[in-house]
């Protein structure tokens, strides 16, 4: 098996633990290290910031456009050679948070199939920079059902997803579908895989239902319910007051939910996903 240079640009960090592949070094540590440090750089970088997407979200951090000249500037720097960019893997993660930054400054319904062409859009122009730097292999995650978040989910009492958020996610996801089949037909020495996210977390909890606490051989007691929670709607998990008392509980047995918070799941969660995705990542490498 080849030894692959794993370049993750927002966050799909589970995913190098999956294929077996040691963590890569986050950018920010990068950048403190010197020369003599440079073989920890042999299983990739991590140029994710968490809350970011293809445009400027609420969260004031480098979007895609700018993680990816982070790379350009460590290619320009012969960090890595041809070779390495060529037998590397980049894992290109889009979660949500264009959307919700979108909804936040008063974004419509009626607006959000033109903001979503108008991501995808960026997205695909993103990806065929990586691709044009070297990197055949290419890994880009579908949206996962944004309606069975906790975030959508709590409105139900964390019982049912949101139809409409998922609707919205469909149609995204089709429109990444369409992108990446121009891509690939642009590129013909383009391996560019979609990760359905949202086929596997879906297929997790139709199983649930058929199967009331079980998912796999992994028991997921309430599925939709996240284990971190904030004392109140005014907290979330991890919130503390101003003296510093804990604002938020934690279930018992984190190893039961599938969810850890109101957006993130939990380790065991992203297993049970990636179990489903592995014929996908086996397409990379």
């Amino acid at each position: 098996m080849h030894n692959y240079l794993l370049i993750i640009i927002l966050d799909a960090l589970y995913t190098a633990s999956f294929m077996g592949i040691g963590s890569p070094v986050p950018y920010e540590e990068m950048k403190q290290r010197t020369k003599a440090d440079e073989k920890s750089l042999k299983n990739g970088i991590n140029f994710a910031f968490g809350g970011t997407g293809v445009f400027t979200t609420i969260f004031i951090l480098p979007n895609m456009t700018t993680q990816i000249d982070f790379f350009q500037e460590l290619i320009e720097e012969n960090v890595y050679t041809k070779h390495d960019l060529n037998s590397s893997i980049a894992l290109v993660s889009l979660a949500g948070n264009d959307y919700t930054t979108y909804m936040a400054y008063n974004g419509t319904q009626q607006g959000l199939p033109a903001f979503t062409k108008s991501v995808i859009k960026q997205l695909s122009m993103d990806l065929k920079r990586i691709h044009d730097f070297g990197v055949r292999n290419i890994g880009v995650t579908a949206m996962e059902p944004l309606g069975c978040l906790p975030t959508s989910t709590a409105l139900s009492s964390y019982t049912k997803c949101n139809q409409t958020d998922n609707t919205a996610t469909r149609f995204h996801n089709h429109v990444l579908q369409q992108a990446v089949r121009e891509l690939r037909n642009q590129n013909k020495d383009a391996n560019i895989v979609i990760l359905d996210l949202y086929t596997a977390f879906m297929s997790m909890l139709k199983e649930h239902k058929n199967h009331p606490g079980e998912w796999g051989t992994r028991k997921f007691v309430h599925p939709l319910r996240p284990c971190c929670l904030g004392v109140s709607k005014e907290y979330s998990c991890g919130s503390v007051s101003d003296t510093g008392a804990k604002k938020y509980v934690v279930c018992d047995n984190p190893k039961l939910s599938f969810f850890w918070d109101h957006v993130h799941p939990s380790h065991q969660g992203w297993h049970a996903v990636y179990s489903v995705l592995r014929p996908s990542l086996n397409q990379l490498y």
